[in-house]
This record gives structure tokens, sequence and C-alpha cells, in this order.
């Protein structure tokens, strides 16, 4: 175990300052600007920006990690995510804010693409099971941590923005301090949509439809909390117990589908979700508590989606295209992540608060009402010729490492030029 988690330690350390500092940025955002009298178009947008830019930086900042290398792209990276995150004290007007999520979601982007290169680099193929989980763990536990750390100060003031730059700046320091050298990784490829589609049609919409829904509940979830009349207190529970849940539910539910298929599961969880988000709907006059317990039931049933239509991928793909497959419905989940912010918070301006449920609920019956179609359309296959279910977090700022994926093709990497530069491997 220690010769696993040496070389990949300091990333670690990073991806949890980093996720630590997201936890908050995220849900403080979106409670400022609601607090403050804008519209949740104007909150949905600002979620949408956000997620616009990671897409876009995930796609372009290959160029300059491998111009600089990964250590002093890192840096570029997080000092300009720390920059755009103390400017939001200075910066009041809600497009500077827009702006300044845009700005954020794509340096985050690049600074995961470094941390992500860096653990890919350093897997072996006896290890890389245990790096993707410890990578995995990191990542859920303290984006499930760290909203509880809105209760340190009240929103209108400046020092959870200063705790979320100390965060994102910290995050320099283990791979700054490290005497392990720079990887050297290829540049990812990605299967088209439209190949991707034809192979199989469920897992892009399972993945982009995933990331309608989390983008859009999670981006409009502060807006919601506060026109119910709640504050921050009541927010950073309900994110927490939101990401508990998703935690909890996803290996009984990716064990069933193991056994009795991926369809029939999804079309089950989608099924739950639209029901819990109408009850939601339907009782606007519930008690904080029951709020709770029912978004908890709803997040739990439908946060395994992404990671079934990977499954459902999986299984119509060549192992030797499983990365390239994996990072397509990535790019997917990175355009419903875009829509469904400002979608939600459109539906909710129309509709009042309540109407982010009734988002929600229509894209839960989508997904289960396409899925039902093409079950009907193609003979599934038997749980002896699927894949095995992987866990898969998307949490506030990382996709995830396809490389890493256990259920891919292991490919070795060229040898690294760090002993030559006098670094340790």
């Amino acid at each position: 175990m220690w010769k696993t988690l040496q070389p990949v330690a300091p990333v670690l350390l990073t991806v949890v300052l980093m996720e630590s500092a997201l936890g908050v940025m995220s849900p403080l955002i979106g409670f400022r600007l609601a607090s403050g009298g804008a519209s949740t178009f104007v909150v949905g947008a600002a979620a949408s920006a956000y997620f616009l830019g990671f897409l876009l930086g995930t796609l372009t900042c290959q160029r300059m990690i491998r111009r600089v290398g990964h250590i002093r792209a890192f840096g570029v990276f997080a000092v300009t995510a720390s920059n755009a995150a103390i400017l939001f004290t200075v910066l009041h007007e809600p497009m500077f804010w827009i702006l300044l999520r845009g700005c954020a979601g794509y340096a985050l982007a690049g600074a995961f693409v470094v941390i992500e290169s860096w653990m890919t680099d350093k897997a072996a193929e006896e290890n890389r099971g245990r790096v993707f989980a410890m990578y995995t763990t990191a990542s859920w536990a303290a984006s499930g941590v760290s909203p509880l750390l809105l209760n340190f100060d009240a929103p209108g003031g400046i020092l959870l923005f200063v705790l979320v730059t100390i965060g994102l700046s910290a995050a320099m320091i283990p791979l700054a301090v490290t005497k392990v050298g720079n990887p050297d990784i290829d540049e990812h490829q990605h299967l088209p949509l439209s190949r991707l589609f034809r192979a199989s049609p469920t897992g892009v919409v399972c993945a982009f439809g995933s990331g309608m829904m989390n983008a859009g509940l999670y981006g409009l979830m502060p807006a919601f909390i506060k026109d119910h009349g709640y504050g921050e207190k009541e927010l950073s529970l309900l994110y927490s117990i939101t990401t508990v849940a998703a935690l909890v539910t996803q290996y009984p539910i990716g064990h069933v589908s193991d056994h009795y298929g991926r369809r029939p599961i999804i079309i089950a969880i989608m099924l739950v979700s639209t029901a819990m988000s109408l009850l939601l709907y339907a009782l606007p006059g519930i008690s904080f508590t029951w709020m709770v317990v029912l978004f908890f039931i709803l997040t739990a049933f439908e946060s395994p989606l992404y990671a079934l239509g990977v499954g459902q991928t999986t299984d119509y793909v060549e192992k030797s295209e499983f990365v390239a497959a994996s990072s397509g419905l990535l790019f997917a989940w990175g355009l419903g992540s875009c829509f469904g912010p400002t979608i939600a918070g459109t539906v909710m301006h129309g509709f009042g608060p309540q109407g982010l449920l009734l988002f929600a609920a229509g894209c839960f019956l989508a997904v289960a009402l396409f899925t039902t179609y093409r079950a009907l359309k193609r003979r599934a296959k038997t749980p002896e010729e699927q894949s095995d279910y992987v866990a898969v977090p998307l949490t506030q700022g990382t996709y995830g490492a396809p490389e890493l994926d256990p259920r891919g093709e292991y490919k070795p990497h060229p040898p690294s030029p760090a002993p030559q530069a006098g670094y340790v491997e």
C-alpha cells in the first residue's frame, strides 16, 4: 500500500485541498447571488459558466502543460483560480461573477488535467485500481465534508472567500516541493459523440442527462434554499448529506446492475428519482428535516446514473477504445452541465423555487422513457457479457481519470525523464 501511495500522495493532498475549496465556493456563490437579489436565471448562468469554462479548459489546456511542464502549468492554473476567488470580494456586479466563474472553471480544468495525468503516469497495471480508489475516495470525502465550512462565517462576509483562496493557493505546495518529476503523458483523445451514440445511445443520454441534472440541482440549490427561508447552515447540511447519499448507494446499485442488467436499473432509479422530485414539488411547506430525507433519497438513486451510463457504453466498445469512449462520455456530461443550470434557473424563474423540482423530474422522466425505448429496440447483454460496474464520483471539480479505470486496456507510458533530471521516481 505504501509503495502505491508514495508517488501519488502529494497529488492526493492537492485533490483534498482543491475539492475542499470548491465545496465551499460553489454553494457560496449561488447563495450570495440569491441573497443579493439576483434572479434564478443569473444564478443558473453563473453555474453554467463554471462548467462551460471547465469544458473548454479540458479541451485546450494541454498545450500549456506540454510547453512549460506539469508543475509550472499547475501553478499558473491554481493562482488564476485563487485570484478569481478573491476577486469575488471586490467585484459585486453579477455579470462579473459570471465571468469569474467561467475563468475559475477554465483554470481548475487545467489543474485537474495535471493531477489526473500525474496519477495516471505513476500508476502501473497491477496497482491502478488502488490508485483510482484512492483518488475517488479523496475527492468524495473532501467534497462531502467541505460544505460544512459555510458555517464558519456569514455568507455576506469575506472570510469564506479568503478560505477558498487559501485552499486553492495551498494546493500548489505539495506538488511544488515533491521530488517526483514531471510525467510524460500523451494528449487525451475521445470518441466523437456521433460514434458513441451509434454504439450506445443509452450511455450517451445517461451521461448528458446526468450532467444536466446534477449541475442544475446543485447549481440552483442555494437559490432554492434561500427562497424557502433557510440560511447557510441548512445549505451546508443539504450539500453534505446529499454527497454522502451519493456514496452510500453507488456500490449496492452497481452490484444489482451487474446481476440484472444496466437498463432495468437505470429505468428504476430514474422513476424513483422522478417520484421523489414530484413529492418534494407537491409539499412546498414541509419541514427542513423531511426535505433533507427526501433529497437524500432522490440523490441516492440518481447519482449512479453516470457510472451506469459508462458501464452501458463499455459493454458495446472494444477494451482498447474504453479510455477514448469514457472521455467522450465526459464531454457529453460536460455539455449537459453547461445547459442544466441555465435551464433550471429559467424554469425556477417561471414557476418559482419549486420549479427546480419540476426541472429535475422532467430530466429524470426523459431518461427513463428513452431507456425504455432503447430496451424495446435492442436486446440487452446478459450479466455474463457485461463489464463490471465501477463507481465514478462526479464532484465539484473533476471528471475522474478514465485511464485509471480497471475496465480499460492498460497502456504503459514512455520512460519518465525525471531520473535524468535528478528527480526521484
